[in-house]
């Protein structure tokens, strides 16, 4: 199964709450299309006509001089000539029936299989509901419904129609934020994961660890969360599945001076990547804060320009709370990139959208689930298409 349809299939909150809304605000104010003229032309070809009968002879002609005659003269069989059907049978245009059939074929035709509904003032403060609900913020949804009136006010809009362009909208908001971490040739290249408690760190740094020892880098952890066994165990398990050496320090202890003795051994043992893990910190702790700044300070003692990558791990069911969080953790430790959790498990996937327009910071990594091809690198059209429900991205 690709990880669009992967994605697709687990964001059915998502896409079937704006499906349900936009359908509905589509049916609100739907009104009945009037034929078109191209569309009667088309409907004309697609009726085939009667064809038009021959002109008739100057002469009467034969079958009716013999009606009109009492006593005809014996006429041999070959020399009748034959009456066509359509010179007795009633013409369509004379025919009831046939009269009402272009009228019903063209109110057929000429109106659209959907609903329609002009995309007014009233549609557009409606869409804008709808977005906000779906935690795409304010700003965010007024900002794309505006570019979808944008040359198209006023004109009647199927649900199919609106989606295709909530569709364009959202991936123009999300493509240059779609970038994968970036790779350097300083070694060991740090990487710091950060975030709130249960956003899915853990889980994150063992599946981008697993793809990186995948694609031929060597990749040390260092299990900074001291303070959680599981986490540590949870690491320790994905380290032996990767081949990925695991350090861990006593429960309780700094976890500033673990990060510290990370990077002296990965850099002992020439290891391309060192991916730090750290302890799950609320945004309105400040002392949970200072900590993280610590271990920052710390890891600048032995590179100045470490850590070289700040991943904020991000959990989608947080809707809006997200967008305080990377505001505290980017003053905190310089965040560099995002990385979404947990899109399969919530109706507030539009919070990306929100975060990709306020902040600018990379999305390097989006995940479905708990395996490790769950997390892959961010789409946006993809992302954008499983959001809104659309099968095919509109070119």
């Amino acid at each position: 199964m690709s990880f669009f349809k992967k994605l697709k299939d687990r964001m059915l909150r998502s896409s079937s709450k704006i499906d349900e809304g936009l359908d509905a605000i589509i049916e609100e104010g739907a009104v009945e299309e009037p034929p078109k003229e191209p569309e009667q032309r088309d409907t004309a070809k697609a009726v085939p006509a009667p064809q038009s009968r021959p002109e008739p002879e100057p002469e009467p002609a034969p079958a009716r001089q013999v009606e009109a005659d009492p006593d005809p003269a014996p006429v041999p069989p070959a020399e009748l000539e034959p009456i066509r059907v359509e010179e007795l049978a009633p013409t369509p245009a004379d025919t009831p029936a046939a009269t009402a059939r272009p009228g019903l074929l063209g109110r057929l035709m000429g109106r659209s299989a959907e609903p329609r509904r002009a995309l007014d003032d009233a549609m557009l403060e409606q869409l804008e509901e709808l977005l906000i609900s779906a935690d795409m913020g304010v700003d965010t949804a007024l900002r794309v419904t505006a570019n979808m009136a944008e040359g198209r006010y006023g004109r009647l809009m199927s649900a199919s129609d609106i989606k295709g362009l909530l569709a364009t909208e959202i991936a123009r908001v999300m493509e240059p934020v779609a970038r994968p971490m970036p790779l350097y040739p300083k070694t060991p290249q740090v990487v710091l994961v950060v975030g709130v408690n249960g956003s899915g760190k853990t889980t994150t740094i063992g599946k981008l660890a697993s793809q990186f020892k995948a694609a031929g880098k060597s990749v040390v952890i260092a299990a900074g969360d001291t303070f959680r066994a599981a986490a540590v165990e949870q690491l320790q398990v994905w380290g032996e599945r990767a081949g990925v050496p695991v350090l861990t320090a006593p429960e309780g202890s700094d976890p500033a001076a673990l990060a510290y003795d990370a990077m002296t051994r990965a850099e002992a043992e020439g290891a391309d990547l060192l991916m730090i893990d750290t302890a799950g910190r609320l945004q309105n702790r400040a002392d949970l804060m200072e900590e993280l700044a610590k271990i920052v300070r710390v890891i600048r003692k032995k590179d100045p320009d470490a850590p070289h990558n700040t991943l904020l791990v991000l959990d989608a069911t947080t809707g809006q709370n997200a967008v305080s969080q990377v505001k505290t953790f980017q003053a905190m430790a310089d965040v560099s990139g995002l990385v979404m959790t947990k899109l399969d498990g919530t109706a507030k996937g539009g919070v990306l959208v929100a975060l990709a327009d306020q902040f600018g910071l990379p999305i390097h990594a989006i995940g479905v689930g708990e395996q490790i091809d769950d997390l892959q690198p961010f789409d946006p059209q993809d992302f954008a298409n499983a959001l809104v429900g659309v099968e095919d991205f509109p070119q």
